[in-house]
């Protein structure tokens, strides 16, 4: 007891300072940016007279920040010849300026900066392209690089064309533009809406936007006039054209610039890219932990392990998996269970050697998605868990143990196989609506005796997943597995993943009745040296998302075990429960609570006779909370506390404490 408290002084120092600066971290909430509005001011022209065209008046609405939309009202004077451009009464919003771009080029464009809000002012009318130019080229090569990063986050947000403004779905007939934006889709086909079918009008946008929206328009009239459809334009059409180029030409001019700059940065990157069709995904986890008991074999460690996952796609839907992991840690092990490992603990090696821990090939067909994995495989890897903000592929970014990450199912059986799964609609979080088949066997590459593809090692699963919305996930689970005398049931199918090919869930007892502690009981009639063990599992599994913030998952299980050769029978029982809150201060941050029974033997019979076990509950309570310090680099305090280790009460609690940080890229 005397060590149990003298590491708990240890070690509190440095879990409550990072708890306090969490926490001051998380109190302290940015203070938002006010808002002004720039006067209007009066731009007069040599402007062509306007004939009414297909633009319609956005009546008045109260926004938050706002500038003023001009609108050229023709005004002939006595030579009937020159035009007052005059500001309307319309107001847009002004959105906060999201890019280094707009704010490194805001002195040239004419934009003023309010405390982080970028607002547009319209340029005077001898305003010149050689007044322009030279200081929109001051833009830095930063932020050349900052506009291709952004450019390939929001590549799934990419524009598709429509024919047909009935094909905007948040596009209504009552809409004050509905006609303009009519006659533009329609009749000029220049006018993309986003992939969900959505135009989003109601967003503001950039001069910068709005020239690139008008170059489109430019180069679709270009086509038609090729087309010789020489009215299908008319004079009245070319001349507001016209317009809009000389007022909007510097803009038009530095789009240019900007897009070449990018185009010659891009062929640089590509020229010296590591390769075409393959990314690089790492993390990198340092972590400090150690068990607060009586024992006196356990001491303070500090290890790591890292993952290099190198992603192949050759059609832009399939992903070829290729993951080097190497690391330095070893479980704690209470008491001699399983119980308690956490995710850094799983890794092919304790010296840091470098292994092949997985390598398998997904990819879609039909509706359906195919995943092949040749090595390392595991049944988590492609049938959705639904454990939101506990699993992240047992990573450094969400729970800490291994028990908490997914439901002990999942864990029967791994290696190389197939997986199938046949869904219906979307859900990004929890998964869609669908039936998952998969084939894992663990020493398909040895063709020795009860080995290989099908003689050795396997499990099969079967699964149902129903996801009411991305808000509400249910599941069965149904796994059949075998397993060769002396070989963990919970062991990942003794993959590359883990080390030794041991368990990493559960008691001894759970994973193997020959080693359950017993109450005076002889065990030589358990099994049989050379007697091998089928295993039939059965799981339900919950997620309810009730808000962004906050989230309920857990799972039931129950797996039956029978001795090949003889009438031996065990039960086993594990579930958990897990309360989530994400994003809780600070955007990318979790706080995560789960408790439950991690796999345990409940009882065991020979020839029809029960026999006397310990199988009392070991109690799992986990809690931390990941802070995102930088989009790449996180930290995350936390406490695993075991209760009676190995389903026994005469053993002390273990409490494991652990400070992880986790480097992604």
């Amino acid at each position: 007891m005397a060590k149990f408290i003298w590491k708990s002084l240890v070690f509190s120092p440095a879990v409550l300072g990072a708890a306090l600066v969490v926490s001051s971290a998380a109190i302290a909430a940015q203070t938002p940016a006010a808002k002004e509005v720039i006067q209007p001011q009066t731009v007069e022209a040599n402007l062509p007279e306007l004939q009414p065209v297909a633009i319609a008046t956005a009546p008045e609405t109260p926004t938050v920040s706002s500038i003023p939309v001009f609108s050229a009202t023709a005004e002939k004077s006595e030579s009937g010849q020159k035009v007052a451009a005059t500001e309307a009464p319309e107001q847009l919003a002004v959105a906060p300026s999201q890019d280094a771009a707009t704010a490194d080029s805001a002195q040239a464009l004419g934009v003023e900066t309010i405390e982080g809000t970028s607002v547009p002012v319209m340029p005077a009318a001898d305003s010149t392209l050689a007044q322009t130019m030279p200081a929109a080229n001051t833009v830095g090569n930063n932020s050349v690089l900052e506009q291709i990063n952004r450019y390939s986050q929001e590549g799934n947000n990419s524009q598709s064309q429509v024919t047909n403004v009935s094909q905007l779905s948040d596009v209504e007939p009552t809409d004050w533009a509905y006609e303009a934006l009519r006659s533009l889709v329609e009749r000029y086909g220049c006018i993309a809406g986003y992939p969900d079918g959505t135009y989003r009008g109601n967003r503001a946008m950039s001069r910068y936007e709005f020239a690139a929206g008008l170059n489109a328009c430019l180069l679709q009239i270009e086509k038609l006039i090729a087309a010789s459809t020489a009215d299908f334009v008319t004079k009245e059409d070319l001349s507001t054209l016209q317009r809009l180029i000389d007022e909007f030409g510097a803009e038009l001019a530095t789009l240019r610039t900007r897009v070449d700059n990018l185009e010659g940065r891009t062929t640089f990157l590509e020229n010296h890219q590591f390769s075409t069709t393959t990314k690089l995904v790492g993390e990198a986890i340092f972590a400090v932990t150690d068990e607060f008991s009586d024992r006196e074999d356990t001491n303070t460690i500090f290890g790591d392990r890292v993952r290099l996952d190198f992603q192949t796609s050759f059609t832009g839907r399939d992903t070829l998996h290729t993951r080097l992991a190497a690391g330095n840690t070893t479980p704690f092990r209470p008491e001699g269970s399983f119980e308690g490992a956490q995710t850094f603990d799983l890794n092919p090696g304790g010296n840091n050697d470098i292994f092949l821990d997985w390598l398998a090939y997904e990819f879609p067909f039909g509706s359906s998605k195919v995943y092949l994995a040749a090595a390392g495989g595991i049944h988590a890897d492609y049938v959705p868990v639904l454990n939101p903000y506990f699993y992240d592929g047992d990573g450094g970014t969400a729970a800490l143990s291994l028990f908490a990450q997914q439901s002990p199912i999942y864990r029967i059986g791994g290696g190389a196989g197939i997986g199938i799964r046949l869904g219906v609609g979307r859900a990004p979080i929890l998964g869609p609506t669908s039936l998952t088949v998969g084939y894992l066997a663990d020493n398909a590459n040895n063709p020795a005796e009860k080995l290989g593809l099908f003689g050795g090692d396997y499990s099969a699963l079967a699964q149902l997943n129903f996801t009411v919305s991305d808000r509400l996930g249910l599941a069965a689970t149904y796994v059949h597995g075998y397993h060769n005398r002396g070989d963990g049931i919970f062991d990942l199918g003794g993959s590359p993943r883990t080390v030794g090919n041991s368990p990493i869930t559960g008691t001894r007892g759970a994973n193997d009745p020959t080693l359950a502690t017993g109450t005076g009981a002889r065990f030589p009639l358990v099994l049989a040296r050379d007697t091998a063990m089928i295993t039939n599992s059965y799981g339900l599994e919950a997620a309810l998302r009730l808000s962004d913030r906050f989230s309920l998952s857990g799972f039931v299980g129950k797996t039956d075990i029978s001795a090949v050769k003889n009438s031996t029978r065990g039960d086993v029982w594990y579930y958990g429960l897990g309360v989530a809150f994400p994003d809780l201060g600070k955007r990318g941050n979790i706080l995560g609570i789960f408790a439950g029974v991690e796999p345990y033997l409940a009882g065991l019979e020979v020839q029809g006779e029960p026999v006397g076990i310990k199988n009392d509950l070991s109690y799992h309570l986990e809690g931390f909370y990941k802070y995102q310090l930088t989009d790449n680099i996180s930290i995350t305090p936390g406490i695993i506390w075991i209760t009676a280790p190995n389903q026994n009460d005469d053993n002390d609690d273990a409490v494991i404490g652990t400070l992880r940080t986790t480097f992604s890229f």
